[in-house]
């Protein structure tokens, strides 16, 4: 069996990857969602759910370094990597005779559920992939169905990071925040910026006033109460109306089934 990977690579496979090293939390998210969990054997630093996960051998990627030589020694017949992973690093890896596969980064739902059919193709487990699918299309549509008729269009300001309250990060155009935001029946406010993940001034935020802001950040322990008090976010609506909420950056960020969890999660948040 050969398959085309996300580098435009033909991999060939000799049957099922019985034993897998996932670079990347999106593919262990994957792998264990469609019942491949008991054919991993090594993980990514990053990689922490499901919890049992984190039992896993650790490989690296903390800082984008991976541990080549603890890889090896655990002879995978699969390392399954993404998009994030470098073209230098897939051929170290190829050059310690690893076979490697890319599994490409999805902009769109249908590009999740190619990517759940593929590692179902190189795990064996095609037809509890395709059961997955089923269930994840019919979540979606289900969030679209009560989005259209939910009235109203709520104006998102999506955080990422605040280091600088003065320059904001956020989700702009092209991104699948953006896309979740739009589809659970709202409007992203950094999709008028000019990259998927951007700055946007205070000034810019302040005008356009959100009616509601997800913490993105909220892993690094910032919270509603802190956004309240920066200096000019008062006259912000969402501010005014305690609109504020910390968010698991995680079901949007990590191209794995989890997106359907934040679709609805933020549908949710916006219309309670």
């Amino acid at each position: 069996m050969a398959l085309t990977d996300g580098m435009g690579r033909q991999v060939k496979l000799n049957g099922p990857a019985m034993k897998i090293v996932s670079l990347a939390p999106s593919n262990t998210e994957i792998l264990y969602a469609i019942g491949a969990g008991g054919q991993v054997i090594g993980r990514d630093d990053f990689s922490d759910y499901p919890a049992e996960a984190k039992a896993l051998a650790a490989v690296g990627g903390n800082m984008g370094k991976f541990n080549l030589e603890q890889i090896a020694k655990l002879q995978p017949d699969l390392v399954l990597a993404a998009s994030l992973n470098t073209p230098e690093q897939v051929k170290s890896l190829e050059d310690l005779k690893i076979n490697v596969f890319v599994l490409p980064n999805p902009t769109t739902f249908d590009g999740l559920y190619a990517n759940l059919a593929t590692v179902g193709s190189l795990t064996g487990k095609s037809a509890q992939a395709a059961t997955l699918v089923t269930s994840l299309k019919q979540r979606v549509q289900a969030v679209s169905d009560q989005a259209a008729n939910a009235g109203g269009t709520p104006k998102v300001f999506y955080e990422l990071d605040a280091t600088d309250p003065a320059k904001p990060w956020t989700a702009g155009p092209g991104s699948f925040i953006t896309t979740l935001i739009q589809m659970a029946g709202g409007s992203n406010v950094g999709s008028t910026l000019s990259t998927d993940y951007a700055q946007i001034s205070q000034e810019a935020l302040i005008s356009i006033n959100p009616e509601v802001i997800l913490l993105g950040d909220a892993a690094y322990n910032v919270s509603p109460a802190q956004v309240a008090k920066r200096p000019g976010w008062d006259v912000i609506a969402a501010v005014q109306d305690n609109k504020i909420y910390a968010f698991d950056d995680n079901l949007v960020s990590r191209p794995g089934p989890r997106l359907v969890d934040g679709l609805e999660t933020i549908f949710k948040l916006l219309h309670p």
